[in-house]
């Protein structure tokens, strides 16, 4: 998930130095989502490990 939120940030920066402005914003739009799920998932995991290893 993170590498997918890493491309489009790349792309988003490709599009907007080649003046496509609205590519690049939803580019920057999708990078942002994806890091927002992965942040979500990645703290529902740390948590729920975090409680499986408390019950041990």
């Amino acid at each position: 998930m993170i590498q997918f939120a890493i491309a489009m940030f790349i792309l988003a920066l490709i599009a907007a130095v080649f003046g496509f402005g609205g590519l690049a914003g939803s580019f920057a739009w999708l990078a942002q989502a994806a890091l927002v799920v992965f942040l979500i998932i990645a703290a529902a995991s740390f948590l729920m490990s975090m409680t499986r290893s408390a019950s041990s």
